[in-house]
């Protein structure tokens, strides 16, 4: 009996490198301007962020259906095998609840776990569970342990406006205008499955010394599992910039940056210009 990873697309991870691991992709719906997209499939980050600045409306996202779930468990359990789905925070989507929903016409033979993350947070419970997998864990072993490692990841971002969380109703306009006109950047985290505020930056500049200071506060990264670093929309120039005067935590630590585009799911709230950074804290 094998282990087969289930995932959705709130994690970012590109649904051609999904499929090159091997894994079963399962995409959150997004809506814009009457139009329903698969995120990742149909809308990908690109395409995305050129509606975003095009369009007037505000796009909404929501939860996979227990449907997609349940059709990709049937697969998976009539090859006589265990599925592994991992999930977006519980606390930010239904899509948890969804593939609860889902799992129970399958016994033990299916095991959900809340990532407590979202895009690249999410995405390295997924990778970790990947080398697991390659590992020869059983499934209820590999469950364990990402129930354990998920409480070590760390999701800090820089968000390059205020104006998208206005538009979602989440600040004021005032503050949005106030905020605009200082420069001020919001830094966010995931914190306990939930977007969580750690303070104000103003300017890229103090943003991303921002960024160093809480990496160091959490103890530095761990190379020798997965992390990634992010940005949201069209060009990544003010990752580029992040990554250049963050240059001491990565210096002669790795041979290559991974990098991967925010999409749909948490770029609707973050909008464009938004650059983060996800690992596992260091055990040192």
């Amino acid at each position: 009996m094998s282990v087969q990873i289930v995932i959705d697309s709130a994690c970012d991870l590109p649904k051609r490198t999904a499929d090159e691991l091997g894994l079963h992709f399962v995409s959150m719906r997004t809506l814009f301007d009457g139009v329903e997209y698969l995120d990742g499939v149909t809308l990908t980050g690109p395409e995305f962020y050129q509606k975003l600045i095009e369009s007037d409306a505000l796009p909404t996202t929501s939860q996979v259906p227990p449907a997609d779930f349940e059709e990709i468990f049937e697969k998976i359990v009539s090859q006589g095998d265990t599925a592994l789905c991992i999930t977006v925070s519980s606390r930010l989507s239904g899509t948890y609840q969804s593939a609860n929903i889902a799992a129970q016409a399958f016994g033990d033979q299916v095991i959900v776990i809340d990532s407590e993350n979202v895009t690249v947070g999410e995405q390295l419970l997924v990778l970790r569970a990947v080398q697991l997998q390659k590992q020869g864990w059983s499934a209820w072993e590999m469950a364990e342990i990402l129930n354990h490692e998920k409480k070590q990841i760390r999701l800090i971002a820089l968000l390059d406006t205020l104006e998208y969380l206005k538009k979602g109703g989440r600040i004021s306009a005032s503050a949005a205008f106030a905020g605009a006109l200082l420069s001020i950047k919001p830094v966010v985290a995931i914190e306990n499955g939930e977007i969580a505020m750690l303070g104000k930056a103003r300017g890229s500049k103090n943003g991303s010394n921002k960024l160093m200071e809480l990496v160091k506060a959490s103890n530095g990264i761990d190379f020798d599992r997965p992390f990634m670093l992010a940005y949201s929309g069209l060009s990544d120039a003010l990752l580029q910039k992040y990554i250049s005067d963050s240059h001491e935590l990565y210096e002669g630590k790795t041979d290559a940056l991974p990098v991967c585009c925010i999409g749909s799911t948490i770029g609707a709230h973050a909008g464009p210009g938004a650059i983060g950074v996800a690992f596992f804290c260091s055990r040192g």
